[in-house]
């Protein structure tokens, strides 16, 4: 699909009284005097609101003896809309492909390549993106005691104490009584 056709079909529509054109013909065909009564609105109103809607073949026209009825193209608008959901899904997986590059990029500068944390970042964003990578050898469903976590903890980085507490800050885990456990990736805290 073009570009440019997509940004004229959604131009074209991108008007209130257009919308509401397409809405009532979604029920049916329907004649010129018809629709402006429906909407209150003036014939000729209508008659250049149905051009544009013609233009980018939205809405086609049959003539039945005297009256012209208008019809509502479905295949026009379910394609753009299909090619509307293709063009976010695409722009979805660039933007996951270059967040994926960022975390990449950051467990480099921070990890040494035997896994050892050489500093918690500073930064929000690249401090989640390290708990994170941390966080990953752990299991879910499964109770840590204290000094399980900070055993674990101590084969990235000596401040098992620190990263510990950022573990329940952030909401990687929960704590009751000196237990650990995982909590549901739903309630991680997010990179945004």
């Amino acid at each position: 699909m073009q570009l440019g056709k997509s940004i004229a079909f959604f131009k074209a529509i991108g008007d209130a009284t257009r919308i509401r054109i397409v809405t009532l013909l979604a029920n049916g065909p329907l004649h010129g005097q018809a629709i402006a009564g429906k909407l209150g609105l003036t014939a000729p109103t209508i008659t250049h609101h149905l051009q544009k809607l013609k233009e980018v073949n939205l809405v086609f026209q049959r003539r039945d003896k005297n009256t012209i009825y208008y019809h509502l193209n479905r295949s026009v608008l379910s394609h753009h809309g299909m090619a509307l959901l293709q063009l976010a899904k695409q722009k979805e997986e660039r933007d996951m492909t270059s967040l994926e590059l960022e975390k990449q990029k950051v467990i480099q500068n921070f990890f040494t390549p035997e896994g050892k944390l050489k500093a918690i970042p500073a930064q929000r964003k690249k401090k989640l993106i390290v708990f994170e990578h941390i966080i990953r050898g752990l299991e879910i469903g499964r109770k840590y005691e204290e000094k399980e976590i900070n055993e674990y903890i101590k084969r990235f980085h000596e401040d098992y104490a620190t990263i510990r507490r950022e573990f329940i800050i952030n909401h990687y885990m929960y704590r009751e009584n000196g237990i650990y456990e995982l909590n549901p990736k739903e309630m991680w805290a997010t990179l945004e």
